[in-house]
Protein backbone atom coordinates (compact mmCIF):
# COMPACT_ATOMS: atom_id res chain seq x y z
CA UNK A 1 0.00 0.00 0.00
CA UNK A 2 2.90 2.44 0.74
CA UNK A 3 4.51 1.44 -2.42
CA UNK A 4 1.35 2.49 -4.20
CA UNK A 5 0.87 5.91 -2.11
CA UNK A 6 4.27 6.87 -3.50
CA UNK A 7 3.66 6.38 -6.87
CA UNK A 8 0.59 8.31 -6.50
CA UNK A 9 2.20 11.26 -4.62
CA UNK A 10 5.63 11.22 -7.06
CA UNK A 11 2.67 11.53 -9.92
CA UNK A 12 0.57 13.92 -8.25
CA UNK A 13 3.68 15.95 -7.72
CA UNK A 14 5.13 15.66 -11.44
CA UNK A 15 1.47 17.27 -12.46
CA UNK A 16 1.01 20.14 -10.03
CA UNK A 17 5.07 20.70 -10.26
CA UNK A 18 5.39 24.31 -11.14
CA UNK A 19 7.77 24.89 -14.61
CA UNK A 20 8.12 27.88 -15.99
CA UNK A 21 8.85 28.37 -20.15
CA UNK A 22 11.06 30.82 -20.59
CA UNK A 23 11.82 32.31 -24.53
CA UNK A 24 15.33 33.73 -24.78
CA UNK A 25 16.92 36.45 -27.60
CA UNK A 26 19.95 34.36 -28.89
CA UNK A 27 21.98 36.48 -28.95
CA UNK A 28 21.29 38.37 -26.15
CA UNK A 29 20.17 35.89 -24.05
CA UNK A 30 17.42 38.61 -23.20
CA UNK A 31 14.31 37.04 -22.12
CA UNK A 32 11.40 37.57 -24.40
CA UNK A 33 8.36 35.75 -22.94
CA UNK A 34 7.56 33.74 -20.15
CA UNK A 35 5.03 31.41 -18.51
CA UNK A 36 4.40 29.20 -15.63
CA UNK A 37 2.84 26.21 -16.17
CA UNK A 38 2.24 22.42 -14.55
CA UNK A 39 1.67 19.40 -16.62
CA UNK A 40 -1.95 19.47 -15.39
CA UNK A 41 -2.17 22.99 -17.09
CA UNK A 42 -1.21 22.36 -19.84
CA UNK A 43 -3.75 18.61 -20.26
CA UNK A 44 -5.92 20.71 -19.36
CA UNK A 45 -5.74 22.96 -22.29
CA UNK A 46 -4.53 20.88 -24.76
CA UNK A 47 -8.03 19.29 -24.14
CA UNK A 48 -10.61 21.97 -24.07
CA UNK A 49 -9.00 23.07 -27.38
CA UNK A 50 -9.19 19.76 -29.05
CA UNK A 51 -13.08 19.24 -28.33
CA UNK A 52 -13.41 22.94 -29.01
CA UNK A 53 -11.61 22.09 -32.82
CA UNK A 54 -13.80 19.26 -32.94
CA UNK A 55 -17.17 21.28 -32.14
CA UNK A 56 -16.39 23.48 -34.46
CA UNK A 57 -15.57 21.07 -37.41
CA UNK A 58 -18.63 19.08 -36.67
CA UNK A 59 -20.91 22.24 -36.94
CA UNK A 60 -19.26 23.43 -40.47
CA UNK A 61 -19.56 20.06 -41.99
CA UNK A 62 -23.13 19.80 -40.65
CA UNK A 63 -24.88 23.37 -40.96
CA UNK A 64 -22.73 25.23 -43.30
CA UNK A 65 -22.28 25.36 -46.71
CA UNK A 66 -18.73 24.76 -46.94
CA UNK A 67 -19.68 21.10 -46.53
CA UNK A 68 -20.04 20.63 -50.20
CA UNK A 69 -16.12 20.84 -50.67
CA UNK A 70 -15.78 17.98 -48.61
CA UNK A 71 -15.15 14.55 -50.91
CA UNK A 72 -18.39 12.64 -50.56
CA UNK A 73 -20.73 15.39 -49.67
CA UNK A 74 -23.07 16.46 -52.41
CA UNK A 75 -24.62 20.03 -53.41
CA UNK A 76 -28.10 20.95 -51.96
CA UNK A 77 -28.78 22.56 -55.15
CA UNK A 78 -27.20 19.65 -57.06
CA UNK A 79 -29.42 17.17 -55.57
CA UNK A 80 -32.70 19.20 -55.68
CA UNK A 81 -31.92 19.74 -59.86
CA UNK A 82 -31.06 15.62 -59.39
CA UNK A 83 -34.61 15.05 -58.62
CA UNK A 84 -36.56 17.94 -60.35
CA UNK A 85 -34.54 15.73 -63.39
CA UNK A 86 -35.38 12.41 -62.87
CA UNK A 87 -39.58 13.68 -61.84
CA UNK A 88 -39.44 15.41 -65.44
CA UNK A 89 -37.06 12.08 -67.29
CA UNK A 90 -39.69 10.24 -65.48
CA UNK A 91 -42.87 12.27 -67.26
CA UNK A 92 -40.97 12.40 -70.60
CA UNK A 93 -40.93 8.69 -70.75
CA UNK A 94 -44.69 8.31 -69.80
CA UNK A 95 -45.81 11.01 -72.40
CA UNK A 96 -43.42 9.40 -75.54
CA UNK A 97 -44.57 5.90 -74.92
CA UNK A 98 -47.97 7.58 -75.09
CA UNK A 99 -47.35 9.60 -78.46
CA UNK A 100 -45.17 6.01 -79.89
CA UNK A 101 -48.86 4.24 -79.35
CA UNK A 102 -51.08 6.94 -80.30
CA UNK A 103 -48.64 7.33 -83.91
CA UNK A 104 -48.60 3.45 -83.98
CA UNK A 105 -52.48 3.58 -83.91
CA UNK A 106 -52.54 6.49 -86.74
CA UNK A 107 -49.90 4.10 -88.77
CA UNK A 108 -52.60 0.87 -88.37
CA UNK A 109 -55.45 3.11 -89.82
CA UNK A 110 -53.65 4.40 -92.79
CA UNK A 111 -52.14 0.79 -93.52
CA UNK A 112 -55.40 -0.92 -92.75
CA UNK A 113 -52.72 -3.74 -91.55
CA UNK A 114 -54.62 -4.83 -87.95
CA UNK A 115 -56.44 -7.78 -87.03
CA UNK A 116 -60.13 -7.87 -87.25
CA UNK A 117 -61.99 -7.32 -83.77
CA UNK A 118 -65.82 -8.07 -83.62
CA UNK A 119 -68.05 -5.98 -81.56
CA UNK A 120 -71.46 -5.99 -80.60
CA UNK A 121 -74.22 -4.06 -81.81
CA UNK A 122 -75.66 -3.79 -79.10
CA UNK A 123 -72.65 -2.63 -76.60
CA UNK A 124 -69.71 -0.60 -78.17
CA UNK A 125 -67.69 -1.04 -75.38
CA UNK A 126 -66.30 -4.94 -75.49
CA UNK A 127 -66.64 -6.95 -71.95
CA UNK A 128 -65.11 -9.17 -70.23
CA UNK A 129 -67.50 -12.13 -69.08
CA UNK A 130 -66.62 -13.89 -65.71
CA UNK A 131 -68.01 -16.98 -64.40
CA UNK A 132 -70.52 -15.60 -61.22
CA UNK A 133 -71.38 -17.90 -58.59
CA UNK A 134 -75.75 -18.94 -58.75
CA UNK A 135 -75.92 -17.32 -55.11
CA UNK A 136 -74.97 -14.17 -56.36
CA UNK A 137 -77.08 -13.93 -58.76
CA UNK A 138 -79.90 -14.15 -56.34
CA UNK A 139 -81.38 -10.75 -55.51
CA UNK A 140 -81.10 -9.22 -51.83
CA UNK A 141 -83.63 -7.58 -49.67
CA UNK A 142 -82.57 -4.19 -51.12
CA UNK A 143 -82.40 -5.58 -54.40
CA UNK A 144 -86.22 -6.19 -54.59
CA UNK A 145 -86.75 -2.90 -52.80
CA UNK A 146 -85.37 -1.03 -55.62
CA UNK A 147 -87.59 -3.12 -58.25
CA UNK A 148 -90.32 -2.32 -56.56
CA UNK A 149 -89.71 1.19 -56.72
CA UNK A 150 -88.26 1.38 -60.36
CA UNK A 151 -91.46 -1.00 -61.34
CA UNK A 152 -94.10 1.88 -59.37
CA UNK A 153 -91.95 4.58 -61.27
CA UNK A 154 -91.89 3.13 -64.69
CA UNK A 155 -95.91 1.77 -64.31
CA UNK A 156 -97.17 6.11 -63.62
CA UNK A 157 -94.07 7.41 -65.80
CA UNK A 158 -92.77 5.97 -69.16
CA UNK A 159 -90.35 7.98 -70.00
CA UNK A 160 -88.78 10.39 -67.60
CA UNK A 161 -86.22 7.46 -66.60
CA UNK A 162 -85.53 5.91 -70.13
CA UNK A 163 -81.65 6.35 -71.02
CA UNK A 164 -80.45 5.23 -74.61
CA UNK A 165 -78.94 2.09 -74.15
CA UNK A 166 -76.02 3.16 -76.40
CA UNK A 167 -73.74 6.09 -75.19
CA UNK A 168 -72.91 7.57 -79.37
CA UNK A 169 -75.34 8.09 -82.27
CA UNK A 170 -72.79 7.74 -86.19
CA UNK A 171 -74.37 9.73 -88.26
CA UNK A 172 -74.25 8.41 -92.26
CA UNK A 173 -71.46 10.34 -93.76
CA UNK A 174 -73.11 9.68 -97.24
CA UNK A 175 -75.90 8.03 -98.66
CA UNK A 176 -75.36 5.39 -101.66
CA UNK A 177 -74.76 2.08 -102.57
CA UNK A 178 -72.73 0.15 -101.07
CA UNK A 179 -70.01 -1.53 -103.37
CA UNK A 180 -67.74 -3.50 -101.45
CA UNK A 181 -68.39 -4.13 -98.16
CA UNK A 182 -66.31 -4.99 -95.10
CA UNK A 183 -63.69 -7.85 -95.69
CA UNK A 184 -61.37 -8.57 -92.80
CA UNK A 185 -60.37 -11.62 -94.28
CA UNK A 186 -59.38 -9.54 -97.30
CA UNK A 187 -58.01 -6.76 -94.92
CA UNK A 188 -60.79 -4.57 -96.17
CA UNK A 189 -61.51 -2.79 -93.10
CA UNK A 190 -63.73 -0.56 -95.14
CA UNK A 191 -67.19 0.28 -96.42
CA UNK A 192 -66.72 1.90 -100.13
CA UNK A 193 -70.04 3.46 -101.05
CA UNK A 194 -70.87 4.63 -104.85
CA UNK A 195 -71.28 8.08 -105.02
CA UNK A 196 -72.18 11.45 -107.45
CA UNK A 197 -68.94 13.29 -107.76
CA UNK A 198 -68.15 16.23 -105.29
CA UNK A 199 -71.03 14.52 -102.72
CA UNK A 200 -70.71 16.11 -99.77
CA UNK A 201 -69.18 13.80 -96.82
CA UNK A 202 -69.88 14.32 -93.47
CA UNK A 203 -68.58 13.43 -89.92
CA UNK A 204 -69.95 11.02 -88.23
CA UNK A 205 -69.32 12.04 -85.01
CA UNK A 206 -68.21 15.82 -83.69
CA UNK A 207 -64.31 15.11 -82.86
CA UNK A 208 -60.98 17.24 -83.60
CA UNK A 209 -58.84 16.64 -87.40
CA UNK A 210 -56.12 14.92 -86.83
CA UNK A 211 -54.87 13.98 -90.35
CA UNK A 212 -55.75 15.48 -93.67
CA UNK A 213 -53.70 15.09 -96.52
CA UNK A 214 -53.45 13.84 -100.11
CA UNK A 215 -51.65 9.86 -100.01
CA UNK A 216 -50.47 8.31 -103.49
CA UNK A 217 -52.66 5.14 -102.68
CA UNK A 218 -56.02 6.53 -101.01
CA UNK A 219 -55.85 10.08 -102.28
CA UNK A 220 -56.74 12.90 -100.11
CA UNK A 221 -57.46 11.61 -96.71
CA UNK A 222 -59.33 13.03 -94.09
CA UNK A 223 -58.91 10.93 -90.30
CA UNK A 224 -61.02 12.18 -87.32
CA UNK A 225 -60.69 11.55 -83.50
CA UNK A 226 -63.91 11.26 -81.76
CA UNK A 227 -64.76 10.39 -78.08
CA UNK A 228 -65.02 7.04 -76.78
CA UNK A 229 -62.06 6.19 -78.65
CA UNK A 230 -63.78 6.24 -82.32
CA UNK A 231 -61.74 7.23 -85.32
CA UNK A 232 -63.33 7.75 -88.46
CA UNK A 233 -61.28 7.61 -92.07
CA UNK A 234 -62.74 9.01 -95.31
CA UNK A 235 -60.83 7.92 -98.33
CA UNK A 236 -60.82 9.24 -102.00
CA UNK A 237 -62.44 12.69 -101.99
CA UNK A 238 -61.66 15.08 -104.79
CA UNK A 239 -61.10 17.77 -101.87
CA UNK A 240 -60.95 18.46 -98.05
CA UNK A 241 -62.48 21.23 -96.80
CA UNK A 242 -61.13 20.62 -93.30
CA UNK A 243 -57.54 20.88 -92.21
CA UNK A 244 -55.89 19.06 -89.49
CA UNK A 245 -56.20 20.30 -86.05
CA UNK A 246 -59.99 21.86 -86.76
CA UNK A 247 -62.98 21.22 -84.87
CA UNK A 248 -65.78 19.30 -86.36
CA UNK A 249 -69.35 18.67 -85.60
CA UNK A 250 -71.30 15.71 -86.25
CA UNK A 251 -72.99 15.93 -89.69
CA UNK A 252 -70.58 18.82 -90.72
CA UNK A 253 -69.24 18.51 -94.36
CA UNK A 254 -65.62 17.88 -94.24
CA UNK A 255 -64.99 16.71 -97.84
CA UNK A 256 -66.15 16.07 -101.26
CA UNK A 257 -66.78 13.07 -102.95
CA UNK A 258 -64.59 12.02 -106.13
CA UNK A 259 -61.52 9.26 -107.27
CA UNK A 260 -58.19 9.96 -106.85
CA UNK A 261 -55.33 7.86 -105.28
CA UNK A 262 -53.84 4.71 -107.27
CA UNK A 263 -56.50 2.43 -105.63
CA UNK A 264 -59.15 4.22 -106.68
CA UNK A 265 -61.99 2.33 -108.89
CA UNK A 266 -64.42 5.39 -109.37
CA UNK A 267 -66.07 8.07 -107.65
CA UNK A 268 -67.16 6.43 -104.09
CA UNK A 269 -66.22 7.24 -100.20
CA UNK A 270 -64.00 4.46 -98.70
CA UNK A 271 -64.98 5.13 -95.09
CA UNK A 272 -63.69 3.20 -91.85
CA UNK A 273 -64.48 2.95 -88.56
CA UNK A 274 -62.04 2.21 -85.70
CA UNK A 275 -62.62 1.62 -82.10
CA UNK A 276 -59.73 1.23 -79.18
CA UNK A 277 -57.06 0.71 -82.74
CA UNK A 278 -59.21 -1.89 -83.67
CA UNK A 279 -61.26 -1.92 -87.15
CA UNK A 280 -64.86 -2.71 -86.91
CA UNK A 281 -67.87 -3.13 -89.48
CA UNK A 282 -69.72 0.66 -89.98
CA UNK A 283 -72.83 -1.23 -91.20
CA UNK A 284 -73.50 -2.58 -87.69
CA UNK A 285 -74.22 1.12 -86.83
CA UNK A 286 -74.98 3.14 -89.82
CA UNK A 287 -77.06 2.52 -92.85
CA UNK A 288 -75.39 3.86 -95.55
CA UNK A 289 -78.31 2.83 -98.11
Amino acid sequence: MSEKRLKRKKIKKKLFTKNRLVILNEETFEEVFSLRLTLMNVFVVATIGALLIIFVTTYIIAFTPLREYIPGYASTKLKRDATELALKSDSLSLALKKNEAYIASIKRVLSGDLDYAKFSKDSITATNMETIAEEDLQPTKADLKLREEVAREDKYNLFEKAKPKVSAVLFPPAKGMVTEKFNPKEKHFAVDVALAKNTPIKSVLSGNVIFADWTPTTGNVIIIRHNNGFISAYKHAASLTKEQGDAVRTGEVIALAGSTGQESTGVHLHFELWKDGYPIDPTIFIEFE
